[in-house]
């Protein structure tokens, strides 16, 4: 066969898909370039994709050599320990999911304490091996919730890797202006210059700073550009004024109540509304004590019929406690709009019992004890409220003390732990309890949650445990341990408690590990008891031992110099 008697044209740009889809298709429907039907036809395609295929593999024309990437910047913070430096590793080789799911055994799970040696690490000033930034970047690019802390601690070198490869281009998103350094706060010129001309990442990161420093100087910046920024950015500048706000404040957030985002005013609204001595809180207060009076009708009745009696309580009779009495808002006015209420309920809500929320949340608290016959917030919260409107007000109140950040008000509304009723006399879910107990201090929110735990177990404690300092301080650590002792004595069902029990491994004192040795063996099962419970219990208190000691070597491996 003349392999030569057909010419082959080099094919042009696209040709080895043409000459694909002609072996698909086959030589006799559809010839290669040049050439006709025939028995040479084939010999042709072949040829061609011979050619095809080398022009592919070296077909490239020198190209002028990129440019060396620098050096990546130095790190000044010390090494990670030998030892600490040998536990990352391993908790950084854990993979979720490894052991394929079922039932979990006794082993730690890492995945879910390298978190916390993070947060350590970063506490104690650590800078990483470098062989280990990119597990670090790997493990941070699957979890968003370890990007702050794994940036942290990977430092300036992981924006140096992130660069190089797309895969980690979220540290540079992540880190405001991807690692660019932000000038010193006393330059006033490289400030107003970054300001006005750097990116918004750059711009917010500034702001941020500036205000932990300097709130006043911080807003006056962000005055400079105010009426020119978009609305979006107006919003993300304004959230800002969170840090460091005060009555300084008041004059740049009234007149963002006249902006024209309705976002941008409900944020400065709110910012406004705690501010308990803003003219905004001020305003709201007259709205909302305008609802909310003591209704003394049961009260004069009660004492008519005493004194009808003769003076003395009639046989039987109770004395009426004094009641709330509601009146909601017939209307939402323009200056109600103005000053953040809005108008218009969602979907399911009463128009009016919606505006009255929002007034009574806005209003500052102060305002019932004097609207209220000078009651304490205890007392105020102990009276009941007419026409079905306690769960309104209440909930309102609620949101007040968290916005507020009161702390007598915020112990009103929990109510004792011990109460009867796990909902607490104000507060109307676990979740508004949560964050009334945001509000006090950290020894004072365990010791809360401990008498809850003792009163009503773990079931609807799980979002309570969430709020509490880490770790746990040693009566709440009690209350949880006994209150899950307790359940494996009854035979319940231990994956019930299998969210507890994860938040016990990472937020037990690891010195609670040696009170846990008798609850390794097997227990005996009730009569009642869930099939096979006994040995569930077991592993998830070896497996708890084993995680609070793993964690105190962690904590050991990093104090070591």
């Amino acid at each position: 066969m003349n392999r030569t008697s057909a010419p082959v044209d080099a094919p042009a740009t696209g040709a080895w898909e043409g000459l694909v889809t002609t072996a698909l298709l086959g030589t006799d429907r559809r010839t290669p370039p040049r050439t006709g039907p025939g028995p040479e036809a084939p010999v042709a395609l072949l040829d061609a994709a011979a050619v095809e295929t080398v022009r592919r593999r070296a077909g490239l024309r020198p190209a002028r050599a990129a440019e060396r990437p620098r050096p990546a910047p130095e790190d000044p913070r010390p090494p990670l320990p030998p030892a600490a430096a040998r536990r990352l590793a391993l908790l950084l080789a854990d993979r979720p999911g490894a052991s394929g799911g079922g039932r979990r055994g006794t082993a730690p799970d890492l995945t879910e304490l390298l978190p916390q040696w993070l947060a350590a690490a970063n506490a104690r000033g650590f800078a990483p091996p470098p062989q280990v930034l990119p597990a670090l970047l790997d493990a941070a690019r699957g979890r968003t919730d370890l990007r702050p802390t794994v940036l942290e601690f990977a430092g300036p070198r992981a924006l140096w890797l992130a660069r190089l490869n797309p895969d980690w281009r979220f540290a540079l998103r992540s880190t405001p202006g991807g690692g660019a350094a932000l000038p010193h706060l006393e330059d006033d010129d490289g400030v107003r210059q970054l300001w006005q001309e750097g990116l918004f990442a750059e711009r917010v990161a500034l702001l941020s700073a500036l205000r932990s420093r300097d709130p006043a100087a911080a807003r006056d910046l962000l005055a400079t550009t105010w009426a020119t920024e978009r609305a979006e950015d107006r919003l993300m500048f304004l959230d800002s004024l969170r840090t460091g706000l005060g009555p300084d404040d008041e004059p740049f957030l009234e007149q963002a109540l006249a902006d024209r985002s309705r976002n941008v005013r409900a944020t400065a609204a709110e910012l406004l509304s705690a501010l308990p001595g803003s003219a905004l809180a001020a305003r709201m207060a007259v709205r909302a004590e305008a609802c909310v009076a003591i209704d003394h009708t049961q009260a004069t009745q009660a004492t008519q019929a005493t004194q009808a009696a003769g003076g003395t309580e009639p046989s039987g009779a109770t004395v009426a406690t004094p009641t709330i009495a509601v009146e909601a808002p017939h209307e939402c006015d323009p200056a109600m709009e103005r000053d953040g209420v809005v108008a218009k309920a969602p979907a399911g809500r009463g128009e009016r019992s919606w505006w009255f929320g929002q007034l009574v949340e806005a209003a500052p608290l102060g305002t019932w004890s004097r609207r209220l016959g000078g009651r304490t917030p205890r007392e105020i919260v102990a009276l009941p409220v007419t026409d079905d409107w306690q769960g309104e007000l209440h909930a309102a109140w609620c949101r007040a003390a968290v916005r507020q950040r009161d702390a007598e008000w915020s112990r009103a509304l929990l109510g004792e732990p011990s109460a009867p009723e796990a909902g607490g006399p104000g507060a109307v879910s676990l979740a508004e309890r949560a964050k009334l107990l945001g509000t006090l201090d950290a020894a004072e929110r365990a010791e809360w949650v401990a008498g809850f735990i003792a009163t009503h177990g773990l079931s609807e404690a799980f979002q309570l445990l969430g709020v509490c300092a880490v770790p746990w301080a040693p009566p709440l650590g009690r209350a949880v341990v006994d209150a899950l002792n307790i359940a494996r004595d009854a035979g319940s069902y231990p994956w019930s408690f299998s969210g507890v029990m994860g938040l016990a491994e990472r937020c037990l004192d690891p010195s609670e590990a040696g009170r846990l040795e008798a609850l390794l063996a097997v227990p005996d099962e009730p009569e009642n008891a869930s099939p096979g419970a006994g040995g569930y219990w077991a592993e998830a208190f070896q497996r708890l031992v084993t995680t609070l000691r793993l964690r105190a070597a962690m904590t050991e491996e990093l104090n070591t110099s």
